[in-house]
């Protein structure tokens, strides 16, 4: 990450959320939420787990730093690196709300509809994510990676303008289905855009190379 303010923000959330979860974790109960279904139904294990999607949070932020720095397009990270700092907040602050959600409903259960918060703040995640997807520029970390979008400059940018276009789409609705529809059918819905959105640019993708190539 190239902002040290963000940088010690992404670092922050994750020592923060991992203090919160500390202090709680003696008063969790034995079993706790893990898994949350389409059709309403929650699936519970040990308050251990807890930790595993806690410890993500400090995982990610040394991933987070480490990865440009190793990749071997790592010149290319100062074209969007704006966009790249935003995404790494932008995971960790929605790591720490599903947390966050995990503990309420550990302590009160039932008192509000996970599955569709949920499945709301994917579709903004993907909105957003399209909204800022050609602007990322060739690497081998974050993008659409396939062999011809890695072999040509010219594919990749094509592929993401493409590519940015179908999530911000999907994301759009995704999120008005989930404030309209019953969570099972919204959570369809995106699985269903997610797939086809990615096989679209995938073809897409494949179909550009093969014209550049002749």
């Amino acid at each position: 990450m190239k902002n040290k303010k963000l940088r010690i923000l992404t670092y922050g959330i994750a020592a923060l959320v991992f203090l919160i979860v500390a202090i709680l974790y003696p008063r969790l109960p034995d079993q706790i939420p893990t898994h949350w279904n389409f059709d309403g139904s929650v699936t519970y294990g040990s308050r251990s787990n807890i930790w595993s999607l806690t410890a993500m949070l400090p995982l990610f932020a040394i991933l987070f730093d480490i990865m440009p720095h190793i990749d071997p397009r790592r010149q290319n990270y100062q074209r969007f690196s704006r966009f790249y700092d935003g995404f790494c907040v932008g995971m960790q602050l929605f790591l720490a709300i599903v947390i966050g959600i995990l503990i309420r409903e550990s302590f009160f259960p039932g008192q509000i509809q996970v599955t569709r918060i949920i499945v709301a703040m994917l579709a903004v995640m993907f909105l957003l994510i399209g909204n800022y997807l050609p602007k990322v520029q060739s690497n081998f970390y974050m993008g659409i990676k396939n062999p011809w979008t890695l072999s040509s400059d010219e594919v990749w940018r094509k592929t993401h303008r493409l590519g940015g276009k179908l999530y911000a789409i999907c994301g759009i609705f995704t999120l008005l289905s989930s404030l309209i529809l019953p969570v099972t059918a919204s959570g369809v819905i995106l699985l269903i855009l997610i797939i086809g959105s990615t096989l679209v640019v995938t073809l897409a993708s494949w179909l550009w190379w093969r014209k550049e190539q002749n």
